[in-house]
């Protein structure tokens, strides 16, 4: 199984994708993997998420399916039973830490503020989702945590593009960046996987 620390390793651009259409969720898994993307956060915004990740992990296996905007203790364990390979949510309450915890797959807690770092890495956590990153203070918030945390990992999510990812992907506490831009809603309605592969191309080769 991979690790939550393994997870930030994928890709650069962890894909941050809403469904409305589970039938499409394989489609657009397999050009993102034809763009050099080993991972995929369907997040549960949807009625169709869970749908979506059952189908991606039967039927794409070379990609690392996780579910995301998981906030309750609920939502974690039918992420589970629909196959998510990880979990991300986008704040952490004692309750669903320890439902994500109790899952056994490597999670992403979500983190805003230096206290809250503290007080996950305080429960033996040390690869954390910032969230939101952009309204939190960016790249530059991000640095300043590093000064008394050099010892956590992160994935930043919200707010970030094509543009400023590489703010964040240059920090050494940051492993990889969560992007909805992979997956434009125009293209998955329009069932246009060309443009999802394009953009996964450009996004895999972001490096810090």
């Amino acid at each position: 199984m991979t690790t939550s620390s393994e997870l930030l390793d994928l890709s650069p651009v962890m894909p941050v994708v809403v469904l409305d259409d589970a039938e499409a969720a394989p489609d657009v898994a397999r050009a993102l993997l034809a763009g050099g993307i080993g991972t995929i956060e369907l997040t549960l915004r949807t009625p169709t998420a869970l749908e979506a990740i059952e189908r991606v992990a039967a039927q794409v296996p070379d990609i690392v399916v996780g579910a995301g905007t998981v906030t309750t203790p609920q939502q974690a364990n039918e992420a589970v039973d629909a196959g998510a390979a990880f979990l991300v949510t986008p704040g952490t309450t004692d309750s669903l830490l320890d439902a994500v915890t109790a899952t056994g797959l490597p999670f992403l807690p979500g983190a805003a503020t230096v206290s809250e770092a503290m007080r996950l890495a305080e429960r033996g956590l040390d690869t954390l989702k910032f969230f939101p990153a952009e309204a939190s203070g960016g790249a530059a918030a991000l640095k300043a945590f590093a000064g008394p945390l050099p010892h956590l990992k992160f994935c930043p999510t919200g707010g970030i593009s094509v543009a400023n990812a590489p703010d964040y992907l240059a920090l050494a506490t940051v492993g990889c960046v969560g992007g909805s831009w992979l997956t434009p809603k125009d293209a998955v309605a329009a069932r246009d996987f060309g443009t999802i592969e394009a953009l996964a191309k450009e996004s895999s080769a972001l490096a810090g």
